[in-house]
Parts: structure tokens; C-alpha cells; sequence
């Protein structure tokens, strides 16, 4: 069986959209720039993302996430005690972490408009495969 005839598994490939899972991070950011949150809220919040679209993200990876931010300084933690249970982390956002969301704004429109002009070419060479499959090409002069 040759290269081009074996099965692509849509699922595992990049046309999917399962790297958009990479953008978590800006996610995390616009989802804090609006208030501090504890860990669940923001895993809760997150799956309303137009990222995600209600697919609920991995809270271990969310957490690893906001640990990493932490690292960094982009966001800070503390305790928040409950009457109602045990303490929970409250994540913010801090100075550095709104300056690296602009950033992310920034970052995300040009690739809105890369992105744009890609799907314009790659809807293009689409219509054009598709009427020469179908013997409805011109013939240049």
C-alpha cells in the first residue's frame, strides 16, 4: 500500500483543529483578566471558550498550565479559606500576565488575518480541484 493510499485517521490529524488546544494559555489569560477564580471555575469557564466549544479541558493540564504561569509571574495564587470546605487556590492575573494578554491579542490577530487569507486560497484551489474533477475547466486561450 502506497503513502497516498493509506487511511488518515481525521482525528489525529492537524485539519482536526486539536492543536487549537495549544491556545490554552491565552484562554487562561482572558478568562482571569475579568477577576480572580479558583482552579474549577476557570477549568468551568474554559469549556465555554470559543476554543474549546463546551468540550470540557483536561483540569491536570489546566492546572500544570497555571502552575507554569505562576513560574513566570503571569499569574499569582493564594489561599482562599471556605466556610463551606477546604482552602482553595485563587488564581489572578498579574501586571505581567495583562501585558502578555495584549501581547496574545496582538499575536492572535495576525494570525486571524494569515489565517484568512489561507482559507481564501485554500477554498480557491478547493473550487478549482473540484470543477476539473468534474470536466468543468476552462480552457485558457
Amino acid at each position: 500500500m502506497s503513502a497516498s493510499e493509506k487511511a488518515i485517521d481525521p482525528a489525529a490529524c492537524p485539519c482536526s483543529g486539536a492543536t487549537l488546544g495549544r491556545l490554552i494559555q491565552p484562554a487562561i489569560m482572558a478568562v482571569l483578566a475579568r477577576g480572580p477564580l479558583h482552579g474549577y471555575c476557570i477549568v468551568q469557564r474554559l469549556a465555554r471558550t470559543p476554543v474549546l466549544d463546551g468540550d470540557r479541558p483536561d483540569p491536570t493540564g489546566v492546572y500544570r498550565m497555571l502552575r507554569g504561569m505562576e513560574d513566570r509571574v503571569l499569574v499569582v495564587s493564594s489561599w482562599g479559606l471556605s466556610d463551606s470546605g477546604p482552602a482553595k487556590r485563587l488564581y489572578r492575573l498579574t501586571p505581567a500576565g495583562r501585558r502578555c494578554l495584549g501581547r496574545w491579542v496582538e499575536t492572535l490577530a495576525a494570525y486571524r488575518r494569515s489565517i484568512g487569507r489561507l482559507l481564501s486560497a485554500a477554498r480557491q484551489a478547493a473550487a478549482r480541484r473540484g470543477a476539473r474533477a468534474s470536466g468543468r475547466t476552462r480552457r485558457r486561450r
